[in-house]
């Protein structure tokens, strides 16, 4: 009669020791190949399956794969798999099913190898972990840098073309640093499919997914699960061509700061997602973002577009790589080049408009004729459209006159005096205060309603733009903070 930990075999003596010994030495020649050959020959020995899982990355290794999913499940929750062997191992578990025909103490045994060698396995990675780490942080430093060709050339030529960029920012940034790292399990092998780089730039974690034009999503889950795991927020762009690594690195930065505890993970694509813009006319607003955008190049769009959605100069500068001194200096320039006060919010925001405009599809031949005719009548491209004002018939329409009511309408008349004025002042909650003549906690108290109100964040830069420009198409009187109803002293009364 055998006890828990002792097997049939070991009852009967020499023979018994030497069948684990022969196990043994299996499961050592299997560590010294991969990890996969490990797990598979663990599960060969019990005659049955073996899941190493990860919590972020679920199934590491699964012998046979159809096992993977009752692995992590097992995991999990172990109490409801009383048949399966678990043992911690390398910061997983290993989840064990054996034979019925198998002696617990074999299972037992073949466990406590198999986690003891991915210990080892693991140790030992992690005494490469810090090189390796550095060599991913430089690769991405080139990216930055404009040398394409030397990373691609690293990574094993032209198979990779476009490149997928999350920024995670956080307190538990190093723990959740090595935790990815240990789920994804980079590699540099040239030739792959995919490549992951990781490093940790001016306290955040970049990651930065090298394919051929799309990826297989496990990147973007495994950041939504380590997001809400060790509570980080991060933003995402991308697929982009590998040529726009840095315009991908920098919307992501921009795409971060519209994160919240309840949106952990945000795409740039949906920065900002605008409401407003499918409303309006197509034709007469391409026409006049063009014609605003005029004077500007992509890069300038870009930088603007980085600030606008950042919603501040130092924001802008971490995102674009660039110090806040550069940014406040292109900004000057572009205030001149656009001849527009890009301090006064409602132009704000009507620029931000002119960016997301769709981009104009002339007909064949139509830019041609339009130049022959003006080089035959010698006259110059008109001047470029002002910013302080909208053409008419972009936003006084129905569409949006309906779309701003179910935005802003039924905001009690000191909130949305206090709203206004606090977007005028670019969400600077200490002058917005004085110029409304309260207390900083009353206004902000204020806010809390109107955010609740909207049902908006209020912390996104382009939401805020979009709650101007539907305060201005809803306002029947000045909005002015003298209006503010009052009775007695600092105090309001409801209307």
């Amino acid at each position: 009669m055998s006890s828990t930990g002792t097997t049939d075999h070991e009852a009967t003596g020499p023979r018994g020791a030497r069948h684990e010994r022969d196990a043994a030495d299996r499961l050592l020649r299997a560590a010294t190949r991969s990890g996969a050959h490990l797990i598979a020959e663990a599960a060969s020995l019990v005659q049955g399956w073996a899941v190493l899982a990860d919590p972020i990355a679920g199934a590491v290794y699964s012998t046979p794969a159809a096992a993977a999913a009752d692995g992590v499940h097992a995991a999990a929750a172990p109490r409801e798999h009383p048949h399966c062997t678990q043992r911690p191992a390398a910061g997983a578990v290993l989840v064990l099913a054996a034979a019925p025909t198998v002696p617990p103490g074999h299972a037992c045994h073949v466990a406590t190898t198999t986690a003891a060698l991915l210990e080892v396995r693991g140790q030992r990675a992690a005494e490469l972990r810090g090189e390796q780490m550095r060599l991913h942080t430089t690769l991405i430093r080139l990216l930055l840098a404009g040398h394409t060709a030397a990373v691609t050339e690293t990574l094993g030529g032209n198979r990779l073309t476009h490149v997928t960029v999350y920024r995670l920012s956080g307190v538990d940034l190093p723990t959740a640093h090595e935790v990815l790292w240990r789920a994804v399990r980079p590699s540099l092998a040239p030739y792959a499919d995919a490549v992951t780089l990781m490093g940790r730039r001016d306290g955040e974690l970049v990651v930065a997914e090298l394919h051929h034009g799309g990826d297989d999503g496990r990147i973007p889950r495994l950041v939504s699960r380590l997001s809400e795991r060790h509570h980080l927020l991060a933003g995402t762009a991308g697929p982009l061509p590998l040529a726009e690594m840095p315009t991908a690195h920098s919307d992501a930065a921009a795409a971060r700061h519209s994160a919240t505890p309840d949106r952990r993970v945000v795409p740039a694509d949906a920065v900002g997602a605008s409401r407003l813009t499918p409303l309006l006319p197509t034709a007469p607003y391409t026409r006049w973002a063009e014609s605003v955008l005029r004077p500007l190049s992509p890069a300038h769009q870009h930088l603007l577009l980085v600030w606008l959605r950042t919603g501040s100069k130092p924001r802008a500068a971490a995102a674009l790589g660039l110090s806040a001194g550069t940014v406040r200096t292109r900004i000057r320039d572009l205030t001149r080049l656009l001849g527009a006060d890009l301090e006064d919010a409602t132009v704000r925001a009507h620029l931000l408009l002119a960016l997301r405009a769709p981009a104009p599809a002339p007909a064949p031949g139509d830019a041609d004729a339009d130049s022959d005719s003006r080089s035959r009548s010698g006259s110059s491209p008109p001047d470029p459209a002002r910013l302080e004002s909208l053409p008419d018939g972009l936003l006084d329409t129905e569409a949006v006159r309906t779309w701003a009511v179910g935005l802003v309408g039924g905001l009690e008349p000191h909130l949305r005096i206090a709203l206004a004025c606090w977007l005028r002042h670019h969400a600077r909650t200490a002058p917005a205060a004085a110029a409304l003549h309260v207390h900083r906690t009353t206004l902000a108290g204020w806010l809390t309603q109107c955010a609740e109100h909207l049902a908006r964040n209020l912390a996104d830069a382009t939401v805020r733009a979009e709650i101007h420009l539907a305060l201005k198409a809803t306002r029947t009187g000045p909005d002015d903070p003298a209006a503010l109803p009052r009775r007695g002293g600092r105090t309001y009364r409801r209307l």
